[in-house]
């Protein structure tokens, strides 16, 4: 699939699943879709999305594709603060309400993705500063969607929660 016809997708499935366009903040960020939810498991959420076209990014001397595992590592890290600025993580509010779980998807989308980059993708420390920031690849030569799994013990909530967005937005 064409990365540009990956993008419109996503954006089709964007607002189909309720994720309104950010359109503060997005200095970072080209493209930012934000949603809150009540998760069975998890209470409220608050969920931010964005789509990367690593191909499109400053072509690393190692990997022709134009992304490799830093930057992916930094573009990850670059969400968690603008999901840490929008979301209070602090416990209990003001109010008295309880914080909502602040959860952040970065999709990739890149031809032929190198192992290594799927390797820092599952090796990125999701759960950090009471944010939990999932990146994900698309490799758009093979249609094919790469996500976090599941753990079978601890944790395994959020990645419930990772795994279904994760299909709902970033799958096509």
């Amino acid at each position: 699939m064409d990365i540009s016809d990956y993008r419109d997708a996503v954006a089709e499935n964007r607002r189909e699943h309720g994720f309104e366009a950010v359109d503060e903040r997005t200095d970072a960020f080209e493209r930012l879709w934000a949603t809150r939810e009540t998760d069975d498991t998890l209470g409220e959420v608050a969920v931010l999305a964005t789509l990367v076209e690593a191909d499109e990014t400053e072509a690393s001397e190692t990997e022709g594709n134009g992304i490799d595992a830093a930057t992916l590592a930094e573009t990850a890290a670059s969400l968690r603060d603008v999901l840490a600025e929008t979301v209070d993580p602090r416990p209990g509010r003001a109010d008295g309400g309880e914080a909502p779980t602040p959860i952040g998807y970065v999709a990739f989308a890149t031809s032929d993705p190198d192992p290594s980059l799927l390797d820092a993708m599952t090796g990125f420390t999701v759960a950090k500063r009471r944010t939990n920031v999932f990146p994900l690849v698309y490799d758009a030569e093979a249609e094919r969607l790469h996500r976090h799994e599941v753990p079978r013990l601890k944790g395994r909530g959020i990645y419930r929660r990772q795994a279904n967005d994760a299909e709902r937005l970033f799958d096509v």
